[in-house]
Protein backbone atom coordinates (compact mmCIF):
# COMPACT_ATOMS: atom_id res chain seq x y z
CA UNK A 1 0.00 0.00 0.00
CA UNK A 2 1.52 3.30 -0.51
CA UNK A 3 -1.16 5.92 0.13
CA UNK A 4 -1.67 8.02 3.22
CA UNK A 5 -4.69 8.00 5.21
CA UNK A 6 -5.98 11.85 6.30
CA UNK A 7 -9.44 12.21 9.17
CA UNK A 8 -10.78 15.47 10.03
CA UNK A 9 -10.48 16.08 13.69
CA UNK A 10 -8.89 19.11 16.38
CA UNK A 11 -5.55 18.91 14.13
CA UNK A 12 -5.54 16.30 11.56
CA UNK A 13 -3.62 13.22 12.02
CA UNK A 14 -2.38 12.01 8.72
CA UNK A 15 -0.53 8.00 8.48
CA UNK A 16 1.59 7.33 5.35
CA UNK A 17 3.28 4.66 4.30
CA UNK A 18 6.19 7.31 3.17
CA UNK A 19 9.58 7.31 5.04
CA UNK A 20 8.70 10.88 6.28
CA UNK A 21 4.96 10.26 7.79
CA UNK A 22 4.45 10.06 11.52
CA UNK A 23 8.47 10.14 12.32
CA UNK A 24 9.05 10.75 16.12
CA UNK A 25 11.38 13.08 15.70
CA UNK A 26 9.22 15.76 18.08
CA UNK A 27 8.91 14.41 21.27
CA UNK A 28 5.55 13.55 22.93
CA UNK A 29 6.25 14.64 26.26
CA UNK A 30 8.46 17.71 26.82
CA UNK A 31 10.34 16.98 30.30
CA UNK A 32 12.28 19.11 32.65
CA UNK A 33 14.44 19.25 35.61
CA UNK A 34 12.82 21.82 37.85
CA UNK A 35 13.36 22.44 41.57
CA UNK A 36 11.83 20.94 44.55
CA UNK A 37 13.82 20.62 47.66
CA UNK A 38 17.32 18.79 49.14
CA UNK A 39 14.88 16.25 50.16
CA UNK A 40 13.55 15.97 45.90
CA UNK A 41 14.44 16.23 42.75
CA UNK A 42 11.63 17.57 40.03
CA UNK A 43 11.08 16.36 36.83
CA UNK A 44 8.21 18.50 34.95
CA UNK A 45 6.46 17.65 32.20
CA UNK A 46 4.06 18.84 29.12
CA UNK A 47 2.90 17.70 26.22
CA UNK A 48 5.10 18.53 23.39
CA UNK A 49 3.58 17.03 19.97
CA UNK A 50 0.35 16.08 20.93
CA UNK A 51 -0.69 14.05 17.08
CA UNK A 52 2.48 12.12 18.38
CA UNK A 53 1.39 11.37 21.95
CA UNK A 54 -2.10 10.21 20.67
CA UNK A 55 -0.87 7.86 18.60
CA UNK A 56 1.54 6.39 21.11
CA UNK A 57 -0.94 6.47 23.62
CA UNK A 58 -3.39 4.43 21.17
CA UNK A 59 -0.42 1.72 20.21
CA UNK A 60 0.08 1.05 23.81
CA UNK A 61 -3.86 0.76 24.49
CA UNK A 62 -3.59 -1.37 21.57
CA UNK A 63 -0.91 -3.84 23.42
CA UNK A 64 2.19 -2.93 21.72
CA UNK A 65 4.18 -1.17 24.21
CA UNK A 66 7.17 -2.40 23.08
CA UNK A 67 6.57 -1.61 19.80
CA UNK A 68 6.07 2.04 20.79
CA UNK A 69 9.30 1.87 22.41
CA UNK A 70 10.77 1.48 19.38
CA UNK A 71 9.16 3.85 17.91
CA UNK A 72 10.43 5.98 20.80
CA UNK A 73 13.95 5.15 20.45
CA UNK A 74 14.50 5.06 16.62
CA UNK A 75 12.17 7.25 15.65
CA UNK A 76 10.62 4.79 13.37
CA UNK A 77 6.99 5.97 12.11
CA UNK A 78 4.19 6.29 14.59
CA UNK A 79 2.21 3.42 13.78
CA UNK A 80 1.41 0.11 15.55
CA UNK A 81 2.99 -3.39 13.96
CA UNK A 82 -0.33 -4.72 14.17
CA UNK A 83 -3.91 -3.28 12.95
CA UNK A 84 -6.33 -6.18 13.42
CA UNK A 85 -10.13 -5.26 14.49
CA UNK A 86 -9.63 -7.01 18.09
CA UNK A 87 -7.26 -5.10 18.81
CA UNK A 88 -8.69 -1.53 17.69
CA UNK A 89 -11.91 -2.81 19.17
CA UNK A 90 -10.02 -3.39 22.49
CA UNK A 91 -8.06 -0.22 22.47
CA UNK A 92 -11.49 1.58 21.72
CA UNK A 93 -13.05 0.03 24.41
CA UNK A 94 -10.14 1.14 27.08
CA UNK A 95 -10.24 4.77 25.93
CA UNK A 96 -13.79 5.17 25.97
CA UNK A 97 -15.96 6.27 28.88
CA UNK A 98 -18.58 4.30 29.68
CA UNK A 99 -21.45 3.24 32.85
CA UNK A 100 -24.91 3.49 32.64
CA UNK A 101 -25.43 6.06 35.52
CA UNK A 102 -23.21 8.93 36.16
CA UNK A 103 -21.49 7.71 38.76
CA UNK A 104 -20.28 4.69 36.88
CA UNK A 105 -19.35 7.26 34.16
CA UNK A 106 -17.45 9.33 36.76
CA UNK A 107 -15.59 5.90 38.15
CA UNK A 108 -15.12 4.65 34.52
CA UNK A 109 -13.48 8.17 33.44
CA UNK A 110 -10.87 8.09 36.45
CA UNK A 111 -9.83 4.46 35.41
CA UNK A 112 -9.48 5.51 32.27
CA UNK A 113 -7.65 8.87 32.80
CA UNK A 114 -5.08 6.74 34.78
CA UNK A 115 -4.28 4.54 32.47
CA UNK A 116 -3.53 7.50 29.84
CA UNK A 117 -1.49 8.73 32.26
CA UNK A 118 0.21 5.77 33.14
CA UNK A 119 1.03 5.71 29.68
CA UNK A 120 1.99 9.08 29.38
CA UNK A 121 4.53 8.55 32.55
CA UNK A 122 6.04 5.68 30.46
CA UNK A 123 6.26 7.68 27.32
CA UNK A 124 8.31 10.44 29.47
CA UNK A 125 10.71 7.85 31.20
CA UNK A 126 11.67 6.58 27.64
CA UNK A 127 12.17 9.23 25.96
CA UNK A 128 15.24 9.91 28.08
CA UNK A 129 16.46 6.36 28.11
CA UNK A 130 19.72 4.79 27.37
CA UNK A 131 19.79 1.23 25.28
CA UNK A 132 20.68 -0.27 28.80
CA UNK A 133 17.35 0.78 30.49
CA UNK A 134 14.65 -1.51 31.12
CA UNK A 135 11.14 -1.20 31.46
CA UNK A 136 7.97 -2.52 32.29
CA UNK A 137 4.99 -2.23 29.88
CA UNK A 138 2.46 0.17 31.18
CA UNK A 139 -0.84 -1.19 32.52
CA UNK A 140 -3.44 -1.08 29.47
CA UNK A 141 -6.39 -2.94 32.20
CA UNK A 142 -7.86 -0.75 34.95
CA UNK A 143 -8.32 -3.51 37.23
CA UNK A 144 -4.64 -4.57 37.07
CA UNK A 145 -2.85 -4.55 40.38
CA UNK A 146 0.24 -4.53 41.87
CA UNK A 147 3.40 -2.42 41.10
CA UNK A 148 2.65 0.35 38.79
CA UNK A 149 6.40 0.85 37.06
CA UNK A 150 9.80 -0.41 37.30
CA UNK A 151 12.91 1.03 35.68
CA UNK A 152 16.16 -0.85 35.55
CA UNK A 153 19.58 0.96 34.35
CA UNK A 154 22.20 -1.46 33.74
CA UNK A 155 25.92 -0.47 33.39
CA UNK A 156 28.05 -0.21 29.99
CA UNK A 157 28.69 -3.71 29.39
CA UNK A 158 24.56 -4.82 30.03
CA UNK A 159 25.78 -6.93 33.03
CA UNK A 160 24.91 -5.42 36.45
CA UNK A 161 22.14 -3.04 37.55
CA UNK A 162 23.57 0.25 38.94
CA UNK A 163 19.92 1.26 39.63
CA UNK A 164 16.44 0.34 39.99
CA UNK A 165 13.87 3.06 40.29
CA UNK A 166 10.38 2.29 41.21
CA UNK A 167 7.82 4.36 40.01
CA UNK A 168 3.81 5.21 40.97
CA UNK A 169 1.85 7.25 38.93
CA UNK A 170 -1.83 8.78 39.89
CA UNK A 171 -4.39 10.53 38.23
CA UNK A 172 -5.99 13.06 40.15
CA UNK A 173 -7.53 16.76 40.93
CA UNK A 174 -6.10 16.46 44.44
CA UNK A 175 -2.63 15.48 44.10
CA UNK A 176 -1.45 16.45 47.22
CA UNK A 177 -3.95 13.90 48.95
CA UNK A 178 -2.92 11.25 45.91
CA UNK A 179 0.55 11.20 47.47
CA UNK A 180 0.26 11.46 50.85
CA UNK A 181 -2.43 9.01 50.93
CA UNK A 182 -1.84 6.45 48.29
CA UNK A 183 1.60 7.30 47.13
CA UNK A 184 3.99 7.47 49.85
CA UNK A 185 2.45 4.25 51.89
CA UNK A 186 2.70 2.30 48.72
CA UNK A 187 6.57 3.45 48.80
CA UNK A 188 7.05 3.06 52.48
CA UNK A 189 6.24 -0.51 51.74
CA UNK A 190 8.60 -0.88 49.30
CA UNK A 191 11.43 0.62 51.59
CA UNK A 192 10.63 -1.62 54.44
CA UNK A 193 11.11 -4.46 52.17
CA UNK A 194 7.39 -5.47 52.53
CA UNK A 195 7.56 -6.48 48.80
CA UNK A 196 10.96 -7.80 48.77
CA UNK A 197 9.51 -10.45 46.15
CA UNK A 198 7.70 -8.51 43.97
CA UNK A 199 10.42 -6.71 42.92
CA UNK A 200 12.44 -9.35 42.92
CA UNK A 201 10.41 -11.15 40.66
CA UNK A 202 9.44 -8.11 38.16
CA UNK A 203 13.59 -7.49 37.39
CA UNK A 204 14.06 -11.03 37.18
CA UNK A 205 11.41 -10.77 34.65
CA UNK A 206 13.14 -7.74 32.89
CA UNK A 207 16.50 -9.20 33.30
CA UNK A 208 15.59 -12.02 31.32
CA UNK A 209 17.24 -12.69 27.96
CA UNK A 210 19.04 -9.31 28.88
CA UNK A 211 21.63 -11.60 30.80
CA UNK A 212 23.10 -15.18 31.22
CA UNK A 213 20.41 -16.81 32.82
CA UNK A 214 22.58 -18.23 35.89
CA UNK A 215 23.49 -14.21 36.32
CA UNK A 216 19.81 -13.03 36.71
CA UNK A 217 19.04 -13.54 40.02
CA UNK A 218 22.20 -12.12 41.14
CA UNK A 219 21.60 -9.57 39.32
CA UNK A 220 18.07 -8.74 40.83
CA UNK A 221 19.08 -9.22 44.22
CA UNK A 222 20.44 -5.30 43.41
CA UNK A 223 17.13 -4.11 43.31
CA UNK A 224 16.84 -4.52 47.19
CA UNK A 225 20.34 -2.41 48.20
CA UNK A 226 19.40 0.92 49.18
CA UNK A 227 22.22 2.13 47.51
CA UNK A 228 20.98 1.48 44.00
CA UNK A 229 16.82 2.46 44.83
CA UNK A 230 15.29 5.08 43.57
CA UNK A 231 11.50 6.35 43.29
CA UNK A 232 9.37 8.40 41.20
CA UNK A 233 5.95 9.50 42.15
CA UNK A 234 4.31 11.01 39.20
CA UNK A 235 1.40 13.55 39.43
CA UNK A 236 -0.98 15.53 37.48
CA UNK A 237 -1.11 19.12 38.95
CA UNK A 238 -2.57 22.53 37.77
CA UNK A 239 -0.95 25.63 37.90
CA UNK A 240 -1.39 26.26 41.47
CA UNK A 241 1.43 23.15 41.95
CA UNK A 242 3.21 24.37 39.06
CA UNK A 243 6.59 26.21 41.11
CA UNK A 244 8.55 25.47 44.18
CA UNK A 245 6.69 26.30 46.90
CA UNK A 246 4.21 24.48 45.21
CA UNK A 247 6.16 21.73 44.68
CA UNK A 248 7.50 21.91 47.85
CA UNK A 249 3.82 21.60 49.51
CA UNK A 250 3.00 18.69 46.97
CA UNK A 251 6.02 16.36 47.44
CA UNK A 252 6.25 16.87 51.61
CA UNK A 253 7.12 13.87 53.90
CA UNK A 254 9.45 12.19 50.92
CA UNK A 255 12.10 12.42 53.03
CA UNK A 256 10.34 10.05 55.35
CA UNK A 257 12.25 7.33 52.88
CA UNK A 258 15.44 7.30 55.27
CA UNK A 259 18.86 6.18 54.44
CA UNK A 260 18.76 7.64 50.68
CA UNK A 261 19.91 10.83 49.26
CA UNK A 262 17.46 13.56 47.72
CA UNK A 263 18.32 12.34 44.52
CA UNK A 264 17.17 8.71 44.72
CA UNK A 265 13.69 10.60 45.65
CA UNK A 266 12.09 11.92 42.39
CA UNK A 267 8.73 14.39 42.16
CA UNK A 268 7.81 14.31 38.93
CA UNK A 269 4.53 16.40 37.55
CA UNK A 270 2.47 16.82 34.70
CA UNK A 271 0.83 20.23 33.93
CA UNK A 272 -1.96 19.26 31.03
CA UNK A 273 -2.22 22.36 28.27
CA UNK A 274 -6.33 22.75 29.70
CA UNK A 275 -8.64 21.62 32.73
CA UNK A 276 -7.54 17.69 33.44
CA UNK A 277 -10.78 16.06 32.88
CA UNK A 278 -11.40 17.91 29.52
CA UNK A 279 -7.81 17.05 28.73
CA UNK A 280 -7.55 13.80 29.32
CA UNK A 281 -11.50 13.33 27.32
CA UNK A 282 -9.81 15.09 24.46
CA UNK A 283 -6.24 13.00 23.82
CA UNK A 284 -8.47 9.84 24.57
CA UNK A 285 -10.48 11.45 21.20
CA UNK A 286 -7.79 12.24 19.51
CA UNK A 287 -6.19 8.12 20.20
CA UNK A 288 -9.73 7.13 18.92
CA UNK A 289 -10.06 8.89 16.09
CA UNK A 290 -6.04 7.74 14.89
CA UNK A 291 -7.17 4.02 15.68
CA UNK A 292 -10.39 4.71 13.41
CA UNK A 293 -8.11 5.42 11.13
CA UNK A 294 -5.81 2.35 10.91
CA UNK A 295 -9.67 0.53 9.94
CA UNK A 296 -9.82 1.97 6.39
CA UNK A 297 -8.86 0.48 3.48
CA UNK A 298 -9.65 -3.49 4.26
CA UNK A 299 -8.40 -2.73 7.87
CA UNK A 300 -4.55 -2.37 7.07
CA UNK A 301 -2.19 0.26 7.75
CA UNK A 302 1.42 -0.16 5.83
CA UNK A 303 4.11 0.71 8.69
CA UNK A 304 7.45 0.96 6.14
Amino acid sequence: MNKAHEIDSPDKITVSAGPEAGVASPTAISTAACKVNEHCVGDHWTVGDVKLLARLIAIIAMGQAKHAARIIADLQPAVPALTIDVLRSDAKQRLTVTGDTPEKQDAHRWHRDGLIFEAISWIAARQGAAANVLMRDPHISATTQGLDGLMIELDEKGETVVRATILEDKCSNDPRRKFRDEVLPAFRNYHAGKRASELVAATSSLLDGKIPDEAVMEAAGRVLDMAFRAYRAGLTINPDHDSEAGRTALFKGYEGLEKITGAQRIGATFLPPSELRTWFDEIAGRAIAFIDVLGEDDHQCSIR
